[in-house]
Parts: structure tokens; sequence; C-alpha cells
């Protein structure tokens, strides 16, 4: 595999290679790999001080902000708290001057009391305790040697965790699946003793040693663990739980919480008490020395760990998963299961989980029980679109730091103090957020003109007392000769190519520029004077091609458009959209469009790269190429606002899918087909409506699609049926 590598953020830290309870179920002592018998019983204080500047320098050469050291074992607790201070001390010395450590222990709690605790409390030691449910579950297979139940000592550990001294290190409890076992009870008993957070594992098999699967059920760990998930939900999901999160977080397009579910690069190394380096302790499930990687503290460093094939086959992400797998529709959310439990003799790791049928099951059913959100409507559009324009605004003020001097200082005094509708107003402008971003992007390039580009601010504050009839007085920047005022105009000052500063004073709703040659006055925004031109506005739009950033769509501009040309293009697109919304089957709602901006030429409408609700629009288009335009542009305009808001899709560009326009990636693909849809529908088109059948179904395929997404298309799936039986009865 090539490719840079991926650096390790989480060690596994073994201090102690035995342990003090006989579980059946463990994948330590039980499983085919006996090597634990070769390891040293407790870890050395050579391993650790090699340990500590491995993971220093590793930490360092790499520039992480953070990396975890679990301690682990066997038992770790029985290293001792003399051994475990040594530890601690040792890592917590050479890694915290390089990066932030977090330390966490795993532990099955019997030895678990205040000796302990205290010195986790001294070192920030987060614990994280095994235990499989109330005390029938746990004794199924935790207990001691002897037979005796484990049970008494680990709530013993989990209350001393509850007192509020301790309450901060509890990290949560880790349950291992067992179909004996009844899912409710047993996640009652977990909630009821209040952890911060429970991991549900499911037990470590192979298809060389399959898990039990009693009965005749096809899935029966997702009906336990789906079973579990209800009783979760039923009682207000007051406790997070990972695996669950994990599935909604992925099914909703974000990361992965887990290890065993999900595509994300694994990046775990473990340390053995001899201070040999393996892979994820897991894998010794598999078959003697699946873990091995012949590597040691003592000699090589992470990197030379994280270069392993084995290492690398586990951070390749839809690459490292069978061809079965990277065709599965959940495989977002699975990511082919844990590695280890994809095991054969015969083909390695280059097979589904053995958990496939479960892990499937498990996924439909979580998205079965999650309720399909309401897509956004044009009004929330308008309201998330002007808090992303509000927040890069903070992040602009927050870059600048106190180096926009006097002058930045008096226009955010004045732009904050400003609390009617008109601020609103003006930072909605659709190229509000080009401004925003070239500006933040000046400040970061270091650019000459950045702090004047910062200090266009100064305009949307005085559009926004105009609109609001604010008294102030403000010195604004103007270029090419003009000085534009968001969502009112322009005002001509000088001839192309000029820039300056003019004091603008707002007096009622109407104000005065003052510049070096002359004073003008504008007592009504509205209405035009010689050198004031207002936006033209039409049936509800805007003709805007006065905003000096709205040259984003990649297609030259013509020149600015007299009034009288502006008025007629606009009542041109006024009629096309009453065309549209009087056709059978009627345009859909015209969305989020609000601003027109005349192109010089082409004949299709651009979505550029602005905010919320901009179209770029060619001129001259007869008005069948109007309608369409308009129609395919207002699609495009709702969708990209959707884009900035949700998420319909992850990993776009991972699988092409077949469609009547070759294969695609599911972005396009779904661009194509929201736009396809609208206006086969309108033109009543029999055979682009019959090409678009299949590319829905290749939508409804698409491992790509989050819920939202998943939404999107059930909705273009009907606006499709609708169409359909609309032209067959025309």
């Amino acid at each position: 595999m090539t490719g840079p590598l991926v650096p390790f953020r989480e060690i596994v830290l073994k201090v102690h290679s035995r342990c003090d309870l006989a579980c059946d179920h463990c994948y330590v002592y039980e499983a085919g790999d006996q090597t634990w018998r070769e390891q040293p019983r407790a870890v050395s204080d050579h391993v650790i001080a090699h340990t500590a500047r491995r993971l220093a320098e590793h930490a360092e050469k790499h520039r992480l902000p953070s990396v975890s050291v679990i301690l682990h074992g066997g038992e770790p607790l029985l290293a001792g708290p003399a051994r475990l201070r040594r530890v601690c001390e040792e890592l917590t010395a050479a890694v915290t001057p390089v990066t932030a450590l977090d330390l966490r222990i795993h532990t099955n709690g019997v030895l678990l009391g205040p000796p302990y605790l205290d010195l986790f409390e001294e070192f920030g030691v987060q614990v994280g305790i095994s235990l499989d449910g109330d005390r029938a579950a746990n004794d199924r297979h935790r207990r001691f040697a002897d037979g005796r139940s484990s049970h008494p000592q680990v709530l013993t550990a989990v209350e001393l965790l509850q007192q509020p001294r301790y309450r901060p290190l509890f990290l949560g409890l880790l349950c291992t699946v067992d179909l004996a076992n009844d899912p409710v009870a047993v996640h009652d008993a977990l909630v009821e003793l209040d952890p911060p957070r429970i991991d549900y594992l499911l037990p470590h098999a192979t298809w060389a040693a399959p898990p039990a699967r009693p009965g005749d059920a096809p899935a029966p760990y997702a009906d336990w663990l789906l079973a579990a998930f209800d009783r979760w939900d039923e009682r207000g999901r007051t406790v997070p739980v990972r695996l669950f999160d994990s599935v909604l977080s992925t099914l909703h397009g974000g990361p992965s919480l887990t290890e065993s579910l999900g595509l994300a690069p694994a990046d775990i190394v473990v340390v053995e008490t001899d201070g040999s380096l393996e892979q994820v302790d897991s894998l010794k499930t598999a078959y003697e020395g699946a873990a091995a990687t012949g590597f040691s503290v003592f000699r090589d460093d992470f990197d030379a760990v994280a270069a392993h094939p084995g290492v690398r086959a586990r951070q390749r992400g839809l690459a490292g998963v069978g061809e079965q797998c990277r065709r599965c529709p959940v495989v977002r959310s699975c990511g082919g299961g844990h590695y280890t439990h994809r095991y054969s003799a015969e083909g390695g790791f280059d097979n589904p989980s053995v958990y496939c049928p479960d892990l499937m099951a498990l996924v439909h059913g979580i998205e079965a029980r999650t309720p399909a959100p309401e897509l956004p409507d044009a009004e929330q559009l308008a309201a998330s679109a002007l808090e992303l324009n509000r927040l890069l605004l903070a992040r602009l003020h927050g870059v600048l730091d106190g180096r926009g001097g006097p002058a930045w200082a008096r226009i955010w005094e004045l732009t904050t103090s400003l609390d009617g509708p008109g601020l609103d107003a003006a930072l909605a402008t659709p190229y509000t957020r080009g401004w925003l971003l070239d500006a933040l992007a000046a400040l970061d390039q270091g650019r000459p003109d950045a702090g004047a580009t910062a200090r266009r601010l100064a305009a949307y504050t005085v559009a926004a007392a105009v609109r609001d009839g604010a008294p102030l007085t403000l010195p604004v920047p103007w270029s090419d000769g003009r000085l534009h005022l968001p969502t009112l105009g322009e005002l001509r000052l000088a001839g192309p190519g000029t820039a300056g500063t003019a004091e603008v004073s707002v007096r009622s709703h109407g104000f005065s520029v003052r510049d070096a040659h002359a004073e003008h006055r504008v007592p009504r925004p509205d209405r035009p004077t010689p050198d004031w031109r207002p936006l033209t506005r039409v049936d509800g739009l805007v003709v805007d091609d006065l905003d000096p950033y709205r040259d984003c769509f990649g297609t030259p501009l013509p020149p600015r458009l007299d009034p009288r040309e502006a008025q007629e293009w606009g009542r041109r697109v006024a009629r096309a959209r009453a065309r549209l919304a009087g056709a059978l089957p009627p345009w859909p709602p015209p969305g989020p469009l609000t601003t027109l901006t005349p192109l010089a030429g082409g004949t299709a409408p651009v979505v550029g790269r602005h905010g919320f609700g901009a179209l770029g629009l060619p001129l001259g288009l007869t008005d069948r190429a109007l309608d369409a335009a308009l129609l395919r542009g207002g699609r495009a305009a709702t969708l990209r606002a959707l884009l900035d808001v949700a998420d319909p899709y992850d990993m776009d560009g991972a699988w092409r899918h077949p469609s009547p326009w070759g294969p695609l990636p599911v972005s396009r693909l779904l661009a194509a087909t929201y736009e396809g849809v609208a206006v086969a529908a309108h033109e009543g088109d029999a055979g682009t409506l019959a090409e678009l059948g299949p590319a829905l179904d290749s939508l409804e395929r698409a491992a790509e699609l989050t819920v939202t997404g998943r939404r999107l298309v059930q909705t273009l799936r009907q606006e499709w049926e609708e169409a359909s039986r609309a032209r067959e009865h025309r």
C-alpha cells in the first residue's frame, strides 16, 4: 500500500499479562494465540521508559494535538499501585511537554479501591470497567477460576467511581453481548449504575471459529442489540451507547465512533509487557502470531509499525474491505465490521465479517427506527445561511484579533450596536459569503488589501442603518469608482479603477456621502438620482448586476444594465415564473431563489460559489429556454442551499453509479436527477421520465446516502411518480 503513514493516536500498554478472573470468552487467554504465556508478568522500568520516549517522539514528529494511552492487561490492576505510578510518571514527564496526554485504564474492577483511585485522580487516569449486566448475566462468563462470582466486587468498584471525588474518572462500562442473556435486563442493569457511557461489544469470532447462533434467527446478534436499542430509546437515551451512537452518526453523514464499525483508518498500536510492538490485540483471536510485527520499543519507533503491511491493510478505508462489502449499501456504517471478524483460514481477512447478517440487520433496523428528517423549507434554509454568514463574520473579527486598528474597532462597535432587522437583511444577501471568504483568505495570505477588504463590513453596517432608520456616521471603503451598499444600490463617485474611502452619514432612512471632492445626498434610497442607482426589484426577486462580489459564476458578466433594461429583464423572468407556477404539473415551489444576476452568454443557469439564493442567468434566452433555465436553476439553487446546511451523502466519489449520463459519483447523479425530474415533469417528456427511473433506482441503492439523502431521494421518487401518472393521463 502506498500513501502517507497514519500516525498512532492511541497506544495500548500492557502493564500486566495475567488476570485474576477466568472468563471463558476472553480473547487473550481462550483464543488460539497463547503467546501471553511467554510474556513477563509485569511491564519493566525499561519498557516503560522506552515506550514513553517513543510516544513523545511520534507525537512531536507528526504534530499530534493529543495521544491516548490505555493501560491494559490481562488485568492491569495486578501491576499494583507502585508500578502503575511509575507508568503514569514516565508517560506524563515524556509526553506532556510535546502534546496533551489522555490516560485511561480498562479493568475488570475486582481490585479497584481507593489506593488506585487516588493515584488515578492524581494523574487524570479515566477508568473503563468490564461488566456484562446483572449478576446472572455477568456470572455466565466473568468468574474467578474457582467459580466464584465477580459481580459484587465490580459493583463495589462502580459505587466508588460514583462518589463525587472519583466520578470525573469514570469512563464507562464495557459489555460483551451474550445471546443467552436478556438484552432488556442487561441494558437496565447497566443504566441503573449511571455510567457516563455503555459499550456493547460483539464477542470476538472468525469464520474459522464462528460465533454461537442458536435457533433459526438469521441475525440473532442484531435482534439482541435492537432489543437493547429499543429499550435505550424508550427510556430517553439517557446514557450514551457508543455502538448505537456510531451507527446514528454514520447514518447522518458523520464519522464512526468505534473501531469495530466504520471505515476510519486504524490508529492503535499495542506495547506488550516485554516491549514488543503488536497490532490490535483482538487479532489474537484469528491465529497464533496474528498480531505480531517483529518490532520492539527497544529497537524501533512507532513509524516502523505504522508501515507494517498488516497495519496498513487496516488503514485503507473502503479499499480495505472486500468487493462484496464495497457494493453493500450499509458499508459506510458497518465498515465491513471489525477487522478480526473477517478472518478465515482460506481467505485471510479478505472476507465480509462473520457477523455480516447481524451488522446489516442492525444498521437497517436503526435506520428504520430513525425518523426521516423533514427537509428544510426556504425559510429554514435562509435562516441557516444567515447564521453561517454571522459565524464567518465572528471568525473574521477573531482572526483580526486587534490588528484592524481603530478603524475596524469603530466599524465593529457600530455594527454590534444595531438591533433592528436591517443588519440581518444586509448579511443575508447571497454575495456576503464571497466577501467574507475573500476577507479571511486575504488575512491568511497576508495580502496588502486584507485590511481594506475586511473593512467592507462598513458598507453592510451603513446599509443596515439606512434600512432601520438608525442615525450614524462611518467611513466606508469604495472601489472601481463606486460605493456599493448591499440591499440598496450603488453611488458613482469617480471613474472606473479608482478607490478610496468616503464618510457616510445616515439620517432617518436617507443618507449622504462626503468624499474628497463633493457631497452626495440620497434622501430616498429606493429612487434613482443622477449618481445613485438602486437595486432593481421585480416580483419578489432582486436583479443584482451591481454587487462587486457577484463575479462568482465562472462565466463572463455583461456591462451593468441600465435601469430600464434591468426592469424589462426582471419582468421577463417574472412572467417565466408565472408560466412555471401555472403549468401542470406545477413547478415545485421556487425554494431559495431570491437574487438573479445576468450573465453575458451561454444557455444554462449557473449556481456559483456564493451564499443562499442567487442564480446566474444568461441574457437573451427565448421564453422556452428561459423557463427551462429558471426551472433548472431554481432546483440547483435549492440543492446547493441544502448542501450548505445538511449532509445528504458522505464519501462522495467512492463509487460510480449507472445513470442515463454514464457512470457518475453520487453528487452529480443526485444533482442531475434532481433537476431532470423537475424539467421532465414540466415538459411532459415521457422519454426522459423513463430514463430517470433507473437513475432513481441507482440513488436508492447508493451507500453514500445519509438519512437526509434518502429522504430527498424519496421525495424525488414521489415527484417522478406523480409526473409519470400525469403524463399517462394527458
